[in-house]
């Protein structure tokens, strides 16, 4: 009888090895023999060979003078653009000639009308008083134009999101062939909406409505799609069931049942359009926004909290509105006219109001009803730099704060960016895209860089780098200490949670106020703006993503004696690693937006030559920057978003 033997034991491969990423490393290391002292002996230096860029500054400029010159001549200005541009100015006014009309008592009545049904008394009191506050600064007709933009613009960008969302949530392949074009939109820095509406729009409120249209629209267009892919299958059977149209079946049961979700899309399309409206100030938007920008111009921190205090209030009182909409049940979603009685009340008790006050004679807001605080801020700041920017004992203050982080943080990261070779950074970003995710990833992530260096901009481009890297870096550290702490006290996350509700409502712009004050201007206060305004996301997903962590494993943890130290590293960290990488990546993209902004205030680089382009008018070096942000961008994101594959499989 024969016998089987048995196949020799293959050698057991070092558990580095047998990680999917080893292999890519490996791959990617054989690669760099092989093409690394090629690109050595033809591109030894470290910066972009002029050979390989393109000089769009003259295709550009003859563009820029092409529209200036046809501007009122062509067809495709007068019967298009022009009549968009039209519809986008009459609509703004009328608004805004109808909250004047309504008076400051009309509004603050219609907003805390409108709380008080949505969300119950103490909201309606909120809104009234944040109202109210707005007129006490003197901000009454800003905060008015800011209203009228944001209401058009608004109601646009849900629209189109809405239609957006229709269109992915019913179709699969419409939704495939959306999702990389919100992909990237979601991803863009603000700052780089704002120069192709310029190029075709100009200076001026069409631009601004524009910018913050294509700006807001995503969020809408993905929670509707999202909302329509999730209906309750059973309840859509049951419609199927009793003959409903393909219509009937959209409207009596699919929208319904994403009521919560479009609901939600309408919060986060409010936000980001007040925020878009308050950037799209550097372009003509007027309103609150506007008074920002020109006090940060010539650095008058008391005038530019006068402006920032009610576009707070502004934006908490969006925020809790819509939300409260949101959380509501649909216990009256089924009486008739439920949902356009509380509207028509309100809509009432408003124009009873403003009538009242206007044959009262008091429809403006009384000049004597204002309260100054830009002379006792800058007082406030004088005295700051006078005792704390420098000279403080043991701790130096501030100004040397910001000095030594940019003298031992920022420089040696740009400097160490700079100093190496263009090709080692192209084969650095490919190791990181591919480790983690595909091929695909990291050849999108290099194609972009390469294309930063291509247009020309290599330098600037490493110099903002270095920013997003070092806000990023103290991002993290701060939002994952604080995250774990949230994670493992109820009551610190409790009292944490206001102050991440109140920072994360605060748009992009806010954010430089308090940093100018702090720090002057300069490098240092735009990467602090960036860790503030990015810090409440991280700190929100890594508190979620721990407290996520199936109980089970950790009562094992427990019950095995492992200590709470233990279980972190352990048990919670590990099983929350999807959570912990969104985060990294929502800092990364969150940082590069307020880096950007940060041109306005000393960051220099990039965000500098987009201000700069856009302030004289010089589109070629503003529209330069603008690509190279984009293309930044879509590299940061590549390079921190694993793939689906990824994230559930762990390495």
């Amino acid at each position: 009888m024969a016998t089987v033997t048995a196949p020799a034991p293959r050698p057991a491969l070092p558990g580095i090895l047998r990680h999917r990423a080893a292999h890519k490393l490996l791959l990617l290391a054989l690669a760099a023999a092989i093409l690394v002292p090629l690109a050595n002996a033809h591109w030894a230096s470290g910066s972009w060979p002029h050979a390989l860029t393109v000089d769009l500054s003259g295709p550009l400029g003859r563009a820029n003078d092409w529209i200036i010159d046809n501007r009122d001549s062509s067809p495709l200005f007068l019967y298009f653009f022009g009549y968009i541009s039209n519809a986008v100015v009459l609509s703004v006014r009328a608004v805004y000639l109808v909250l004047l009309a309504a008076g400051w008592a009309g509004v603050t009545a219609f907003g805390a009308l409108v709380a008080w049904r949505v969300a119950g008394v103490r909201l309606a009191i909120g809104t009234g008083v944040a109202f109210l506050a707005c007129g006490l600064l003197g901000m009454w007709v800003p905060t008015m134009q800011t209203l009228a933009l944001m209401v058009v613009a608004v109601l646009t960008s849900v629209v189109v999101g809405a239609l957006l969302g229709l269109a992915g949530g019913l179709s699969e392949r419409t939704d495939r062939a959306l999702r990389p074009v919100l992909d990237t939109m979601q991803v863009l820095p603000a700052f780089a909406y704002l120069l192709p509406v310029v190029l075709v729009f100009g200076i001026g409120v069409p631009a601004a409505v524009l910018a913050t249209v294509v700006y807001a629209a995503p969020p809408m267009a993905r929670l509707t799609a999202l909302g329509l892919r999730d209906a309750d299958p059973e309840v859509l059977e049951a419609v199927d069931s009793l003959g409903a149209t393909g219509r009937q079946r959209l409207l009596t049961a699919r929208l319904p049942l994403a009521r919560k979700q479009l609901l939600l899309g309408l919060n986060q399309t409010i936000m980001m359009a007040l925020s878009m409206a308050v950037i799209a100030s550097v372009i003509g938007a007027g309103g609150l926004g506007d008074r920002v920008y020109q006090a940060l111009a010539s650095v008058d921190v008391g005038a530019a909290l006068a402006a920032g205090i009610p576009i707070v209030l502004l934006a908490v009182v969006l925020d809790r509105v819509t939300a409260a909409a949101g959380e509501q049940t649909d216990a009256s979603a089924g009486e008739p006219g439920s949902s356009l009685r509380p509207w028509l009340y309100a809509l009432g008790a408003t124009v009873v109001v403003a009538v009242a006050v206007r044959l009262a004679g008091a429809l403006d807001w009384p000049s004597g009803w204002t309260l100054n605080i830009a002379e006792p801020v800058n007082r406030v700041v004088d005295w700051m730099t006078a005792h704390l920017y420098s000279g403080v004992p043991y701790l130096g203050g501030t100004a040397d704060w910001a000095g030594h982080f940019t003298t031992w943080v920022l420089d040696p990261v740009r400097d160490g960016l700079q100093w190496l070779p263009w090709w080692s950074v192209l084969l650095i970003v490919a190791a990181l895209a591919w480790v983690i995710g595909t091929w695909r990833t990291a050849l999108t992530a290099v194609l972009a860089m390469a294309a930063i260096g291509v247009l020309g901009v290599w330098k600037p481009s490493l110099d903002t780098l270095s920013q997003v890297l070092a806000a990023v870096a103290v991002t993290l550290v701060l939002g994952f200490a604080t995250g774990i702490a949230a994670a493992r006290s109820d009551r610190f996350e409790r009292a944490l949670r206001p102050v991440l509700d109140v920072c994360q409502t605060m748009p992009q712009f806010v954010y430089l106020i308090p940093v100018v004050a702090l720090f002057g201007v300069g490098r240092a206060p735009a990467v602090a703006a960036a860790v503030v305004y990015a810090l409440p996301a991280v700190v929100r997903i890594t508190t979620q993503g721990l407290r996520q962590v199936d109980p089970a494993a950790l009562e094992s943890a427990r019950s095995l004696g492992a200590t709470c130290t233990q279980q972190l590293r352990q048990i919670q960290l590990p099983l929350a690693r999807p959570a912990l990488l969104l985060a990294v990546n929502q800092g990364v993209v969150l940082v590069l937006a307020v880096v950007i902004i940060g041109g306005l205030v000393g960051g220099g680089a990039l965000g500098y030559d987009a201000v700069f382009g856009l302030a004289q008018g010089d589109l070629a070096t503003g529209l330069v920057a603008g690509a190279a942000i984009v293309c930044l961008g879509l590299m940061l994101d590549r390079v921190t978003q694993p793939t689906e594959r990824r994230t559930k499989k762990g390495a």
